[in-house]
C-alpha cells in the first residue's frame, strides 16, 4: 500500500508538471499605444520607415542638445522655404555658371550635380521625448564626436588625397584617395554600388541626407531583416547567435541580436577593413538598440567602440517614424560608362601635368 501511494503521489506530481509545462506562458503586457507583440510575445518592428531628417550627426560647439519650439519652427520653416525656391523653374536663357561654379546650393554652384528636384534631405528634426533634437549625438554631452587617437591620425595622413574633391568622405576612405585613379577596383565602394552612401546600411545605420531613405524590417523569431532602399543593402541579424571567427570579415560586418526586456539589442563585429566607418579599423564594435516608441516610431540608438580610432565610444539616438511609402530597387552601376571617362580623364591629367613640367 505505502509502495502504491508512493506511485500514485509521483504519478500526480509528473503530471502537473507536464500540465504546467504544456501550458501557455502568461502573455506580457500590452505595449504602450496599442503596439501589438508577435507570437514570441516581442515587441512587432515590423514596418517601413523613412529616416529622412534634419538632424546632424554632430552639432555646433557649445549648443544645446534640444531646440526650443520657436528655434525648430524658424529652422525648418527655412528648410521648406529653400526646398520650395530651389524646385522653381530655371530660366532657360540664362547664362552657363562661372567655372568651378558660383558656390551656390545646387546645379548652378556644385556644377554637375544633381538638380534638387531629386534630392530629398528631410524638413523637420528629429523629435524623442517630444523634444526636437539638435544633434543624433548624445554622448559626449558636447555632442561632438571625441578625438582620434595618434593612430588613426597616422592612417588618415598615409590616405593622400590627390584632388581638393569636397565629395570625399571620412566615411569611405578609398574616395579621391592615393591611386584612385589607377584602377576601378580602387574606385569608392558606394560609387561602384557595393555599400550605401555614408552608412546609410550602417551599422551604424545613418541618416542619409539626400534621397532614398526608406528601411524595411521584416521580424521572425530567429531573425531580423533590414533592408536598405539606397543601393540595396541587406542585413541579417540572428537572434541569440555567435560571431564566427574573427577570420572571417563581412561587408557590414556580423550581427547578433538579443532581447533586453521590449528592446532588440544588436552587437556587430568582424567587419572587413575595407569599409573602415570614418576611418575606422576592423576592430569597430557597435551597439544598436531598436525599441517601440509607439505604433509609428522606432527609438534607434547606437554606441561607436575602436579604440584604434577614437579615445572614447560615443553614443548617438534618433528616432524612425513610419511611411506608407513604397521602396524602389536601387540600381545605379549598371552601363556607368563615366567609371572609363574617370580613368581616361586621369591620364589625360598625367600627360598633361607631364609636359608642365618639362617647360
Amino acid at each position: 500500500m505505502l509502495i502504491a501511494g508512493l506511485t500514485a503521489s509521483l504519478a500526480l506530481a509528473v503530471a502537473v508538471r507536464d500540465t504546467a509545462a504544456q501550458a501557455p506562458a502568461a502573455a506580457k503586457p500590452a505595449l504602450a499605444g496599442g503596439v501589438p507583440r508577435m507570437a514570441d510575445g516581442h515587441p512587432d518592428l515590423e514596418g517601413t520607415y523613412d529616416l529622412a531628417t534634419l538632424t546632424p550627426l554632430q552639432r555646433g560647439a557649445g549648443s544645446p542638445l534640444i531646440l526650443t519650439p520657436e528655434q525648430a519652427k524658424k529652422l525648418e520653416a527655412q528648410a521648406v522655404a529653400r526646398s520650395v525656391q530651389a524646385d522653381a523653374p530655371l530660366d532657360g536663357g540664362r547664362a552657363a555658371p562661372p567655372k568651378g561654379g558660383d558656390g551656390s546650393a545646387g546645379p548652378a554652384g556644385n556644377v554637375g550635380g544633381y538638380n534638387v528636384f531629386w534630392l530629398d534631405p528631410g524638413s523637420q528634426f528629429t523629435t524623442i521625448d517630444g523634444q526636437k533634437r539638435a544633434s543624433l549625438l548624445i554622448d559626449p554631452p558636447d555632442g561632438r564626436i571625441p578625438p582620434v587617437t595618434q593612430a588613426a591620425r597616422q592612417r588618415r595622413a598615409a590616405d593622400v588625397r590627390p584632388t581638393s574633391d569636397q565629395a570625399a568622405r571620412d566615411d569611405d576612405p578609398g574616395f579621391e584617395g592615393a591611386g584612385a585613379y589607377d584602377d576601378p577596383e580602387r574606385r569608392p565602394l558606394s560609387e561602384r554600388c557595393i555599400v550605401g552612401f555614408g552608412s546609410t546600411s550602417g551599422p551604424p545605420i545613418l541618416p542619409d541626407y539626400f534621397y532614398n531613405n526608406l528601411h524595411q524590417i521584416v521580424q521572425t523569431p530567429d531573425a531580423v531583416m533590414i533592408l536598405t532602399e539606397m543601393v540595396h543593402d541587406v542585413r541579417i541579424v540572428r537572434i541569440n547567435g555567435q560571431h564566427p571567427p574573427s577570420s572571417i570579415r563581412r561587408w557590414l560586418g556580423d550581427s547578433i541580436g538579443h532581447w533586453e526586456g521590449d528592446t532588440l539589442v544588436v552587437e556587430t563585429t568582424n567587419f572587413t577593413g575595407k569599409t573602415r566607418f570614418m576611418g575606422s579599423t576592423e576592430n569597430l564594435r557597435v551597439t544598436e538598440r531598436f525599441t517601440r516608441i509607439d505604433a509609428k516610431t522606432l527609438r534607434y540608438q547606437f554606441t561607436i567602440e575602436d579604440p584604434s580610432t577614437w579615445t572614447k565610444p560615443w553614443t548617438a539616438e534618433y528616432t524612425w517614424p513610419s511611411t506608407n511609402n513604397l521602396m524602389y530597387e536601387y540600381a545605379c552601376h549598371e552601363g556607368n560608362y563615366a567609371l572609363g571617362n574617370i580613368l581616361r580623364g586621369a591620364r589625360l591629367k598625367e600627360a598633361d601635368d607631364a609636359k608642365k613640367q618639362k617647360q
